[in-house]
């Protein structure tokens, strides 16, 4: 299965380290000594011996110096970049790796690592872009292909989705989560053929597996029947009660009818599975909303966002926990941190003006509350689907590729 054992591309680019005018890139760079050159042989040794063996201080040492003499060395900047990939510090990751891009444009690896590092950011539609680059260059990338298709699927864009997992169809038809997001796909873009298809080698190859129930539950999850879910999903836990995700998933559907202690202590048992997934924390926030208890809420809206701060829910549960607080000053500020990351949210903009107002700042708040007056009118459909929480989360699918 692609998307759980992908390794990180670039453990080593010494056929990048020199060209014969001293520059990796063609960027002017002074030319090289015979000492300096062995010198950064050696360094480059050391690296990437370190790097195979998991020693990632040693090798982020040796490629900080060699990028230290030359800056313009793309393959130092890209291993530094697979260094801090390694690490999860993406954003340092994506400096190196950018720097390596454009050192050498031509490689599709470093442009792959890129996508990877924008994927595991949950900054899907960047890493589009990148993913779509190798696939240019390189049409038989079953990875990039794969990723696309996945980031095409956590942006709505369904029809995309199909076009670019389908023809995956005879390397993963017994890949069950290859299987399960196609036929999601499929569903959400009324392709019922591909929807059948997909669902039907699902069930013929589960064979009866925690894995098939967990997935088919998934997929009822999406269709709204959540009875069917529940009913997966339970039969799941009875083979195996610690299989990830599994639990979050049925504190979903429990959610979802509005069975709040239970669907709690759903959320608890992943947590103890799963204990640095945001998703579990940010649902159990809303539970605890739900039930009364404020300070229980809060607790695990934050510790969602100290694993995640690009939820915005959380952000928007925090929100409207300093609002009924009559914290306005902090309402406002979570809501700000929410507006950031989905400016189209017309619960953001609605409660933002009712906070504004709150505030005493009656002209901005008018401009919140009209916008999300327009909103309201002219997108029916998306505003449906955020009142009625349709979009279920996956983060067995986001989950950084190992």
């Amino acid at each position: 299965m692609i998307i759980f054992c992908l390794t990180y591309l670039l453990l080593a680019m010494p056929s990048l380290q020199l060209t014969q005018s001293g520059s990796a890139s063609g960027l002017p760079t002074s030319s090289p000594t015979s000492a300096s050159e062995a010198k950064t042989k050696a360094l480059y040794l050391k690296g990437e011996t370190a790097l195979q063996k998991g020693d990632l201080s040693t090798a982020e040492g040796a490629f900080q110096e060699i990028v230290a003499h030359n800056p313009a060395d793309p393959g130092a900047n890209a291993n530094l970049g697979v260094i801090y990939m390694r690490r999860r510090n993406w954003p340092l990751a994506l400096r190196y790796l950018q720097t390596a891009r454009k050192l050498a444009p031509k490689v599709p690896g470093i442009r792959l690592n890129i996508g990877l590092a924008y994927y595991r950011q949950g900054n899907f539609a960047s890493a589009v872009a990148p993913f779509q680059s190798v696939i240019q260059d390189q049409p038989d990338s079953l990875q990039a292909r794969y990723l696309l298709g996945l980031c095409y699927f956590f942006t709505n864009r369904h029809s995309d989705a199909i076009e670019a997992l389908d023809g995956l169809w005879p390397q993963e038809n017994s890949n069950l989560t290859y299987l399960y997001v196609l036929g999601i796909a499929a569903h959400k873009a009324k392709r019922g053929e591909i929807e059948d298809r997909a669902l039907g080698r699902l069930l013929e190859i589960g064979q009866d597996t925690p894995e098939f129930h967990l997935l088919m539950g998934k997929a009822y999850l999406n269709r709204q029947e959540d009875d069917k879910a529940i009913a997966e999903l339970e039969q799941a836990a009875k083979v195996n009660p610690k299989l990830p995700f599994l639990h979050f998933n049925l504190g979903l559907a429990l959610l979802r009818k509005q069975n709040y202690e239970s669907a709690r202590d759903e959320f608890l048992k992943d947590v103890a599975v799963e204990p640095d997934v945001a998703f579990n924390y940010d649902q159990l926030g809303l539970v605890y909303s739900y039930l009364g208890q404020d300070a229980d809420a809060e607790r695990n809206f934050q510790a969602a966002l100290k694993r995640d701060p690009r939820l915005t829910s959380s952000h928007l549960g925090v929100a409207k926990l300093y609002q009924k607080k009559r914290q306005y000053p902090a309402a406002l500020k979570a809501l700000e941190e929410a507006g950031k990351l989905d400016p189209n949210s017309y619960n953001i903009h609605y409660l933002k003006g009712q906070v504004l107002r709150h505030m005493g700042r009656m002209q901005q708040a008018k401009v919140e509350l009209d916008l999300a007056s327009r909103m309201m009118n002219t997108r029916r459909s998306e505003r449906q689907r955020e009142l009625s929480g349709e979009t279920i989360p996956d983060p067995q699918l986001s989950a950084p590729p190992e």
